[in-house]
């Protein structure tokens, strides 16, 4: 498949560079490595491949920066992530068919992260200026008590490639907003989004060295050195569980302050009194957006038995209406998964389940040819063991197990180490409150499949992570509390 001209004349507009200390510049040897389409497995840009060297300049570019943008007043810090914000309006056409080219899902999808990721950028704005802190007599009477707020300062963020878009200003723009200066690593499989935002900051008026963007093809070997760094005070990632265990570990030496948004297996959790069309239409969300691939996606699927079968019908036949393609074509609504090894992944998790009892009612294979594509699937009866119900799917695969009580529902839902988000369906409102206290996620969807929004804290507990970004909570993740005592 070649490019359309439209899809050529946008690619031609990303930088292909590194952006360090205010300038687009080449990698230390000329490295570069090759972005694909995964619609089509076909090369759509060349770009910069950094080395540990060049993470270390962007380091020391935000590291100089930083007492600078520290001290710009907040009302200015406010007024350039509102430019910034007004330019991704602006540019919310290319942004989304940049993250389709590079990441695969449909337009739609990716119009719709464009709106979300956007958010963020004003909300922070909005944030810059109510930074505060308190003042008062001691208990004793023998003091007045100041405490302040100040940025944490220089910070490293690794983001993931299901978000390009949403998961570079869920964590630039309170960073910003705070008085943190940022070097941030794209992920190498979906950089282009981040490179031509990070473009757009540079037009919104951004000093020069306040956000690096050092995207490579060797992520730990760039990595290691930046943390080591004793001028990096804050690390932000969002990615696996696995990986995240092991940038704690480095940032334990330089004791950062860390956030983490780690890996999910939310619970979908159906009561024999739910509204059936709701359910029906949260899992079609919860499940199927982003191609299956996000770590807020359903991965168990709890059903009350007394209504399974029917639940599994209806998910079944709008399973089967969907279109797979390119996500550039016409209501398409299931793109490719990122690579082949995602490919694999979900077939062997279809095939365990399969094996051990589940029944296949709908999908369940690859499909051959061009691009990484699987079939939306259905498999329900999944019995306990199966390896789908451990681990996070990361596909469009809607796996369904059954329960009888809610005391079971309970005990399922919170079976995993893992503790993101959960969704659940009851018209019950006194069960629905139960439930906010019951079940063991840093975040609940109640009769709802989406909880995503930039004026909530995102994130979740036990091995699903650490901090919140977004909200009124996600600007004190860059800011430390000082405390000063005048005696009277």
């Amino acid at each position: 498949m070649t490019t359309a001209p439209d899809e050529k004349a946008l690619l031609e507009r990303v930088p292909t560079g590194l952006f360090i200390g205010g300038q687009w510049v080449e990698a230390t040897g000329g490295r570069t490595f090759d972005v694909r389409d995964p619609a089509t497995n076909a090369v759509i840009h060349s770009i910069a491949d950094a080395t540990p060297d060049d993470g270390i300049r962007a380091l020391d570019a935000a590291a100089e920066a930083q007492q600078s943008w520290a001290d710009t007043p907040a009302r200015t810090r406010s007024d350039i992530l509102r430019r910034a914000f007004d330019l991704v309006q602006e540019h919310k056409e290319d942004l989304a068919l940049l993250m389709t080219l590079e990441m695969g899902k449909p337009l739609a999808e990716s119009r719709g992260e464009v709106v979300y990721g956007g958010e963020f950028l004003r909300w922070f704005s909005e944030e810059a200026v109510r930074i505060a802190g308190r003042y008062g007599s001691n208990p004793e009477g023998t003091g007045r008590m100041i405490v302040s707020q100040r940025p944490v300062g220089p910070s490293f963020f690794i983001t993931p490639w299901n978000f390009p878009f949403a998961m570079a200003t869920r964590k630039i723009a309170p960073a910003l907003a705070a008085g943190c200066t940022v070097v941030i690593k794209p992920p190498a499989l979906t950089p282009l989004t981040t490179m031509f935002f990070v473009s757009l900051l540079e037009k919104a008026g951004l000093p020069a060295g306040v956000v690096n963007v050092v995207q490579t093809s060797s992520s730990s070997k760039l990595s290691a050195p930046i943390i080591a760094d004793p001028r990096l005070r804050k690390l932000s990632f969002t990615g696996s569980t696995e990986v995240g265990r092991k940038l704690i570990a480095q940032a334990a030496e330089g004791v950062l302050r860390v956030s983490m948004e780690l890996g999910g297996n939310a619970p979908f959790v159906v009561f024999d009194d739910a509204d059936l069309d709701k359910a029906v239409d949260g899992a079609m969300m919860a499940k199927f957006r982003n191609i299956g691939q996000a770590c807020t996606a359903a991965n168990r699927f709890i059903v009350h038995a007394d209504v399974a079968e029917e639940f599994a019908r209806r998910v079944t036949e709008r399973v089967q209406a969907m279109k797979i393609g390119r996500g550039t074509e016409e209501g398409v609504t299931i793109g490719p998964l990122i690579d082949a090894d995602a490919v694999a992944k979900a077939g062997e998790l279809v095939e365990d389940a399969v094996g051990r009892g589940a029944k296949l009612l709908a999908g369940g294979h690859s499909i051959d040819g061009e691009g990484t594509f699987f079939e939306p699937t259905v498999i329900t009866e999944v019995v306990a063991g199966s390896d789908i119900l451990r681990e996070e799917i990361f596909g469009p695969v809607l796996a369904i197990a059954t329960f009888t009580d809610e005391a079971e529902g309970v005990r399922l839902a919170n079976d995993t180490e893992y503790g993101l988000v959960s969704y659940v369906f009851t018209e019950d409102l006194a069960r629905g409150h139960r439930m906010i206290d019951a079940l063991e996620t840093g975040m609940m969807g109640l009769n709802v499949g989406v909880v995503s929004n930039a004026a909530a804290p995102f994130g979740g507990v036990k091995q699903s992570g650490i901090g919140r970004e977004g909200g009124l909570e996600g600007i004190h993740e860059y800011l430390s509390t000082k405390y000063t005592l005048i005696p009277n």
